[in-house]
Formats: structure tokens, C-alpha cells, sequence
């Protein structure tokens, strides 16, 4: 049995510790926001935050993050609001299909923590999520205006 402590929330969950915490997030727990897309950690999909660090859920067995806090996309806004990275999404129209958009979104939100005023150089270097649409320029612009947030 893994307790788990999700978007402050705690669960337990009846699983292989084995199993990968994406699908316990979204098979066991009911948080579908976080995507499956390749299953090897490459793509970024899967992306959220253990003890606020961007992390790809899809390798990563449920028995290592069982006392550590863990953030989906549904549980970054806070108090009825969007996050300013959710809100600059929308105001850039970011997601064509959306399918990455909410390991990009926990990407972005882990770099802005961590550095506030990043360049493109910043940018392109940690974020490292792949977008199928290839929405990147609008990417780019979103994260400068929730950086201005």
C-alpha cells in the first residue's frame, strides 16, 4: 500500500511499488491531467512536481516518492485562480492539441520558481518537453509574459 500526498492531498493506493507513478496518478487517484506519451521519460507529458522539482512521472516507481509531496497540473492553481503560467497559456494560445501542454506547463512552472527571469537561452535549455504541433514560438512568449507576472 503507498500513501501518497497529492496536490495536498493524502491517498493510498493499492499498488506494485514497481508501478510507475503516472499511472497511479491517473488510474488509482483519478488526476488524468498528467499525460502518458512515450513511456521512457523523453517526451516530458507526464511532467509534475516532487517536492517542487519538474519530474517525468512515467519511469519513476510509485515506491520512491511515497513521503514526498507531489503537484499535478490540477493542483497548481491555487484558491480559484490559475497559475500565471496556466493564465499566460491561455492568453498565447499556446495548446494546438494540447496533449503536452500539461507537462510543459509543470516544466515552465518548475523554471520560473527556480529562476524568475529566464532567457531564451534559459528556456531552451530547461525545457525540454516535445511539443508534436510545434508551438514553441508561442511557448517562448507565454513564459516571458508569466515571468512579467
Amino acid at each position: 500500500m503507498a500513501t501518497l500526498n497529492v496536490n495536498g492531498k493524502s491517498y493510498q493506493a493499492d499498488v506494485d511499488p514497481r508501478t510507475p507513478l503516472l499511472w497511479v496518478l491517473r488510474d488509482e487517484i483519478g488526476r488524468t491531467g498528467t499525460k502518458y506519451g512515450c513511456g521512457i521519460a523523453q517526451c516530458g507529458a507526464c511532467t509534475v512536481h516532487i517536492d517542487g522539482v519538474a519530474t517525468r512521472s512515467c519511469s519513476l516507481p510509485v515506491s520512491a516518492v511515497a513521503s514526498k509531496p507531489i503537484t499535478t497540473v490540477e493542483g497548481l492553481a491555487a484558491e480559484g485562480a490559475l497559475h500565471k503560467v496556466q493564465r499566460a497559456w491561455l492568453d498565447h494560445d499556446v495548446p494546438q492539441c494540447g496533449y503536452c501542454q500539461s507537462g510543459m506547463i509543470m516544466a515552465v512552472a518548475a523554471l520560473l520558481k527556480e529562476n524568475p527571469q529566464p532567457s531564451d537561452a534559459d528556456i531552451d535549455g530547461a525545457i525540454t518537453n516535445i511539443c508534436r504541433c510545434g508551438t514553441y514560438q508561442q511557448v517562448r512568449e507565454a513564459i516571458h509574459t508569466a515571468a512579467k507576472a
